[in-house]
């Protein structure tokens, strides 16, 4: 198993781990509040941004999870992660968000499926999962056009708040002929 240190997608974007100097790309990414919402955690200050940094080398170390920086020119646009990362079934869980500026520009997808290839082959998995709220189309948009087919709605699986929400679920395998272009 490799924790290769960078991937290039034919978009011609640099997935890369993330490092320490990337503290204020993060903490401006958690500006909003639903990126908090959704994250389940808040990063307002550069502590905060260099604790999310140090979490997601942490895991990384750990091999339960790989988290990759989106980068164009120089600059984080996103992050796709490949968590949850089982060995013994060969599954992880994937997930992914962009900051506003690069929302319906394709980092999403570009990253998914580079991650998803890299999963597959350096990882050795066998199957990725992903799920989103039914209320937002744009997540699934990314899964679908990243490759990953509808399997389902998990009724109340997230809660943010007191409000609970629906979660369709998409799966990608190993074996699924998924054009990458």
């Amino acid at each position: 198993m490799s924790a290769a240190a960078e991937l290039l997608t034919p978009e011609g974007l640099l997935l890369r781990p993330w490092r320490p100097d990337d503290a204020p790309a993060v903490l401006r990414a958690f500006g909003p509040l639903e990126m908090a919402r959704q994250a389940g955690m808040s990063v307002t200050t550069m502590a905060e941004a260099l604790d999310w940094i140090a979490a997601r080398e942490n895991e990384r170390a750990a091999g339960t999870a790989y988290a990759w920086a989106v980068v164009r020119d120089g600059t984080p646009l996103g992050s796709v992660t490949v968590a949850a990362v089982n060995h013994v079934h060969d599954t992880g869980w994937v997930s992914y968000w962009t900051v506003e500026a690069a929302r319906g520009a394709g980092v999403a997808v570009a990253g998914t499926r580079a991650t998803a290839r890299w999963a597959f082959g350096e990882l050795g998995l066998h199957r990725l999962e992903l799920g989103h709220r039914t209320n937002n189309p744009a997540s699934c948009a990314v899964a679908l056009r990243a490759g990953f087919a509808r399997e389902g709605i998990d009724r109340e699986k997230l809660r943010y708040g007191d409000l609970r929400y629906d979660v369709e679920r998409h799966a990608r395998l190993a074996t699924d002929v998924v054009n990458d272009g």
